[in-house]
C-alpha cells in the first residue's frame, strides 16, 4: 500500500491533540521500564550481584507476556467510582499507575541487599501493574482514532513509540546523571522517581475519554447468547452470567480467529514472538555490559538512555512517514535488518573497549532499529485489532511478541556466564543472528500481509 500523501499533510496529523495525548500515555508506558530494567541493573550491579543474577530479575517482565490473560477484565469490567468520573481507559490507567506508585515508594525504603526477596516482589507489583496500564494504554490509542482513520494509525504509532522512549529513555537518563554525584545514592533515585512517576499520573485528567460503540456491541453479544441459552431452558439469571463471560473471554480471541483464518492466525502469532528476541537479550545485558567495559554512569546516561531517546524519537517520525508511504510490512522488513546490524556494533565494542566514538555510532545504530521497528509494530499490531476487543486483541499479540523479550531473555546472564564464559562479542553476534528466523518468517508469509494492509486502509476509506 503507497500513499500520495505529501510530508506536510502528513506532518498536520501531529496537530492533533487525541495525539498529544497518545504521547504523554507513550511515556506512562515507558517509565516502568526505567524502574525495574536499567536502573534497577545498575543498582544491583553496584551492590555486586552477579550478572547470572541480574539477568534472572528480570523474570518480573513476564507480566507482560502474560497479560493477555486479564486483558478481558480491563475490556468490560468497570471499577467503580473511577468509571464514572473518568470512564474505562482512564480509571484503570489510574488504578495501575497508583500501584506503581507505590512499589517505587517502598523499593526507595528498602536495603535491597537485605531484603533481595522484598525487592524482587516489589518489582514484580510494579511490573504486573505496569503490564496492566500497558492494556489500558494501548486501547486508549486504538480507540482515540475512527475507523476512517486508518490514515493517522503510523503518526499514532509514531507518537506512542517516541513517547514510550521519551518515558524510557530521556527521563531514564535522569538518575543515572543522578547516581554519579556522591551525596546521592541509589534509595534516593527511587524518591525522584516516585516524584516523576507522580507528574506523570496528573496526566490522566488532561485526556478526553475516546468515544466508543464496544459497549453496545458487547449488550448485543449478550444479548444473542443468552437467546441461545434460553433456547436450551437455561434459567436466566445463570444465562446471563454465562453469556457474561463468552463474550468477555471467549469471543475476543474467536473474534481473532474468525477474522485472519486458523492459519493466517498462528503465522501472524509465530512472527511476532519471533520478531524482537534478539533485541531483547541485548537489552537485558546492555547495562552491565556497559558498566563492565568502562563505560561511567554518565556516559551510559549520555549514550544509552539521552541519545538513543533523542535518536529514536527523531527517527519515530522518519520511520512514521516511511511505513505511511510503502507500508508497515516493507517497515517490517528494514527494521528486523537493522536490528542485526546494531546488534553486530554492539559486538565490535565489545572487541575494541570502551571508545565513545564507537558507543555513539551503535547508538544511531540502534536508536534507528528501535524507533522503526516499534512504529512498525504498533501499526501492525493495531490493524490487527477488533474496536470491539481492543484491549483485549492488542495485549494478545504485544504480549506475545513480549513472551520473548521477556521471559527467555532473563535467562541472557545465564548465556553469557555459563555458554559463552563472558565472551560479550560472542554473544553479541548470536544475539544478531537470533534475528534471522523471523525475517525469513516475514518473507514467507508477506503476501498475506500485504492482503491484510491493503483490506485495512480500504475498510477505512
Amino acid at each position: 500500500m503507497k500513499s500520495s500523501l505529501s510530508i506536510t499533510e502528513y506532518f498536520s496529523y501531529f496537530k492533533d491533540k487525541r495525539l498529544i495525548n497518545v504521547f504523554i500515555f507513550g511515556m506512562s508506558s515507558g517509565f516502568p521500564w526505567v524502574l525495574i530494567g536499567s536502573v534497577m541493573s545498575a543498582w544491583l550491579k553496584d551492590e555486586g550481584l552477579s550478572r547470572s543474577m541480574i539477568g534472572l530479575f528480570g523474570i518480573v517482565f513476564g507480566a507482560y507476556s502474560i497479560n493477555f490473560l486479564w486483558s478481558p477484565l480491563v475490556d468490560r469490567i468497570k471499577l467503580p467510582l473511577l468509571y464514572n468520573w473518568l470512564g474505562q481507559r482512564r480509571s484503570w490507567i489510574l488504578l495501575c499507575q497508583s500501584f506503581i506508585l507505590l512499589g517505587v515508594v517502598l523499593l526507595a525504603g528498602l536495603n535491597i541487599t537485605q531484603h533481595l526477596a522484598i525487592a524482587a516482589a516489589l518489582c514484580l507489583l510494579i511490573a504486573v501493574a505496569s503490564a496492566t496500564q500497558d492494556i489500558a494504554i494501548d486501547a486508549f490509542r486504538i480507540d482515540t482514532l475512527d475507523e476512517s482513520e486508518s490514515h493517522k494509525a503510523t503518526a499514532a504509532a509514531a507518537m506512542a513509540t517516541s513517547g514510550w522512549w521519551s518515558g524510557y529513555a530521556l527521563l531514564g537518563a535522569i538518575p543515572f546523571y543522578m547516581a554519579d554525584i556522591p551525596t546521592i545514592d541509589w534509595p534516593q533515585v527511587y524518591y525522584f522517581l516516585a516524584a516523576l512517576m507522580l507528574l506523570l499520573m496528573s496526566c490522566v485528567f488532561w485526556a478526553k475519554e475516546p468515544e466508543s460503540n464496544r459497549e453496545a456491541v458487547h449488550a448485543e453479544l449478550e444479548r444473542i447468547y443468552q437467546a441461545k441459552l434460553a433456547a436450551n431452558h437455561q434459567d436466566s439469571h445463570s444465562a446471563k452470567v454465562v453469556a457474561w463471560l463468552a463474550v468477555t473471554v471467549i469471543d475476543p480471541f474467536r473474534t481473532f480467529f474468525a477474522r485472519n483464518g486458523v492459519k493466517t492466525a498462528l503465522a501472524l502469532l509465530a512472527f511476532i514472538f519471533l520478531f524482537k528476541i534478539g533485541e531483547a537479550f541485548l537489552a537485558r545485558m546492555s547495562i552491565v555490559f556497559y558498566k563492565e567495559v568502562g563505560f561511567s554512569n554518565t556516559q551510559i546516561a549520555n549514550y544509552s538512555k539521552l541519545g538513543t531517546g533523542l535518536i529514536t524519537i527523531v527517527f519515530a517520525f522518519l520511520g512514521s512517514i516511511f511505513n505511511h508511504k510503502y507500508g508497515i510490512v516493507k517497515g517490517l522488513f528494514i527494521s528486523g535488518v537493522a536490528m542485526a546490524a546494531s546488534n553486530l556494533m554492539f559486538s565490535w565494542i565489545a572487541v575494541a573497549g570502551p571508545q565513545e566514538h564507537l558507543y555513539a555510532m551503535a547508538i544511531v545504530v540502534d536508536g534507528f532499529t528501535q524507533a522503526w521497528s516499534l512504529v512498525a509494530m504498533v501499526a501492525f499490531i493495531s490493524m490487527l485489532c477488533d474496536r470491539a476487543f481492543s484491549a483485549t486483541h492488542y495485549a494478545l499479540l504485544a504480549s506475545l511478541g513480549n513472551l520473548g523479550r521477556t521471559l527467555l531473555s532473563s535467562y541472557s546472564g545465564v548465556v553469557i556466564d555459563d555458554w559463552l564464559g563472558g565472551n560479550w562479542s560472542l554473544f553479541f553476534i548470536l544475539t544478531a543472528l537470533m534475528v534471522l528466523p523471523s525475517l525469513v518468517f516475514l518473507y514467507l508469509i508477506r503476501k498475506r500481509l500485504y492482503e491484510l494492509e491493503n483490506n485495512y486502509h480500504k475498510n477505512a476509506k
